[in-house]
């Protein structure tokens, strides 16, 4: 078998290898360096010093070119000495920035003379690093510059006189007058990162506190605040714009709506359980506090009817503090609509979401403890003056003797004392109770504007409904009374079939009772009786399932806090049935 033996040329001498091996296979000499295949390649020893640096310069241009970064080497002018295929195909103008960055890191560079020699380190030892744009914007690129230089020799005008004529060393002075620029193409990394700091930025805008605009703003129209604010940044940052979002009550374990857009109503009527099995992928998620990106929904066995139309879904827990207390379901019209990347920033911006709404209810939290203490502190400052006053007017009652107008003053001011007491008490009590109930009571009087209409009651304090149901009743409605939101929601369905004035014409309702909550009653009455006005009444403010925002988007009467002042329900009663009324939400807040 043949061998192929390639030769350096080198000027002709007698009896040359050459020519010595030419019986033994091909042989012959070869020019410039190809990519041929020789199994011996014959060179003298200095010849073949060139030839190793051009293979070594081939291997070393093969490996930039594989790169698949933009690679280059330049003067310290910024000029291109070579580039690879990948650093070509970059515009005009991006090249024009890259020469720009080698030129101020050639400059740098070169400022300075280095005493490392061509050490292993002096490559990388000086790299630095830059940030560039193309100039639509679009794209973003890192430019790592490195030096590649030269020893100088003894005497090189680039040492200077204080280094002039010093001894040899194993590190000879080193001076940098190229630069060798890799340019990656950061896009997408730039991108995920702005939009990462757009979504903390949002959630940062969720949780900031105006305390101005909060002192000024009542739970509900926080409420409606945070929910602008979250249909906002769900659309403009995440692009979702079909959602719904659920908080767990933790005593029932029902998902209770709190905010939806973009669904129909029939899907949010839906019930859903915090469930592995039986309530979606809703009540899979809420149980488990993991996230769940469904590609198809025709195909997963968990899926309940959410969107119509629907394809792909995207579900995230709603997280504090490692505790689930909702979940956020987006849902699209498209199949596989939701990528790996999207379950990261909607993570990310539902933690954002939990806080805000956190923050809310300690608001409520706050102001009902701040009522009580407030009203428990003047309960007992008042407690010690008011006793000195009754043991005064009972020294000087024994003291009137027979004088009946002074005794009569002196009893007047003994249940004035009386009446103090009850209301401070009253006060004290916060959500269960009604002021101004007793005045209310003893100043009853028929009121034809009220007479013969007929209003249902809904609230599971006793207390409540039986002051409400006696000065409606005393001014000629007829009342009925519930004590839980199923049974006000059956009386309603039982008056679908009944004439004119058989049916209810007013609805009141508490928004936080033990089954049903004061959205679900309101939505029943809306159902059976679309002009059917409807009044929701809330302690203190306090709305666990955000009825006041659903309601009043839908044609709610008005909002009481309780504790509210009696003449202040029978002023609304009145306006709510006082011929052509039309729902306007007012909201009424608590007596300061």
């Amino acid at each position: 078998m043949g061998h192929r033996f390639d030769v350096i040329p080198s000027p002709p001498e007698p009896g040359s290898f050459g020519e010595g091996m030419g019986g033994s296979g091909s042989a012959g000499p070869v020019g410039p360096l190809d990519w041929v295949h020789a199994d011996v390649i014959l060179s003298r020893a200095g010849d073949f010093v060139p030839a190793e640096r051009e293979l070594l310069g081939r291997q070393s241009a093969a490996i930039l070119e594989a790169l698949g970064e933009g690679a280059c080497l330049a003067d310290s002018e910024g000029r291109v000495l070579w580039a690879n295929h990948r650093f070509l195909q970059l515009d005009e103008q991006t090249r024009a920035r890259v020469e720009s960055v080698c030129r101020r890191a050639g400059h740098r560079f070169g400022d300075h003379v280095t005493g490392h020699g061509g050490g292993a380190g002096a490559h990388h030892a000086g790299a630095v690093k830059f940030e560039i744009a193309s100039p639509d914007g679009n794209r973003f690129f890192e430019v790592v510059v490195s030096p590649v230089g030269s020893v100088l020799a003894s005497g090189d005008p680039m040492l200077g006189e204080s280094r002039s004529g010093m001894a040899p060393s194993a590190h000879p002075p080193w001076h940098a007058d190229r630069v060798v620029a890799i340019v990656w193409d950061v896009t997408a990394l730039r991108r995920v990162q702005h939009k990462l700091e757009a979504v903390d930025r949002a959630g940062r805008e969720l949780v900031r506190l105006d305390a101005d605009l909060i002192r000024r703003m009542h739970i509900g129209e926080r409420l409606k605040v945070l929910e602008q604010k979250i249909v906002k940044f769900a659309h403009d940052l995440l692009h979702f714009d079909h959602f719904t979002i659920r908080l767990l009550d933790e005593r029932t374990g029902k998902l209770e709506l709190v905010m939806a857009t973009g669904l129909p109503a029939e899907a949010l009527e839906i019930e859903l359980y915090a469930n592995r099995e039986g309530s979606g992928i809703s009540g899979y998620v809420a149980a488990t506090g993991r996230s769940y990106l469904c590609p198809d929904v025709t195909q997963d066995r968990r899926y309940i009817m959410g969107l119509g139309g629907a394809r792909s879904s995207l579900t995230i827990p709603l997280l504090l503090h490692d505790k689930v207390i909702g979940i956020l379901n987006v849902e699209s019209e498209r199949p596989n609509a939701f990528t790996e990347e999207d379950r990261q920033f909607a993570e990310m911006f539902s933690t954002h979401v939990a806080l805000a709404l956190h923050i809310l209810d300690l608001l409520v939290v706050e102001r009902c403890a701040t009522g009580e203490t407030v009203t428990g502190t003047v309960q007992g400052e008042l407690s010690e003056p008011l006793q000195d006053i009754i043991k005064e007017a009972d020294w000087l009652k024994s003291a009137a003797g027979t004088d009946i107008e002074l005794r009569r003053h002196i009893d007047r001011i003994l249940a004035d004392v009386d009446a103090i007491r009850r209301r401070v008490k009253e006060a004290a009590s916060g959500p269960q109770n009604i002021l101004g109930a007793e005045k209310a009571l003893i100043d009853l009087a028929i009121d034809p504007q009220m007479v013969g209409r007929n209003v249902l009651v809904a609230d599971d304090e006793p207390k409540i409904r039986q002051i409400i149901r006696d000065v409606l009743g005393g001014r000629g409605c007829r009342v009925t009374v519930c004590d839980n939101g199923g049974a006000a929601i059956a009386q309603l369905e039982s008056t679908i079939d009944q004439p004119e004035g058989r049916r209810f014409d007013l609805v009141i309702s508490d928004i936080k009772m033990p089954d049903r909550n004061g959205f679900e009653v309101f939505s029943a009455a809306k159902r059976i009786d679309p002009s059917l006005p409807v009044i929701l009444m809330t302690g203190f403010g306090y709305d666990p399932h955000h009825s006041i925002v659903r309601a009043s988007q839908e044609g709610l009467q008005c909002v009481l806090f309780k504790p509210f002042q009696m003449e202040r329900l029978i002023e609304e009663v009145r306006k709510a049935l006082a011929p052509g009324a039309t729902p306007c939400v007012a909201e009424v807040p608590p007596p300061h």
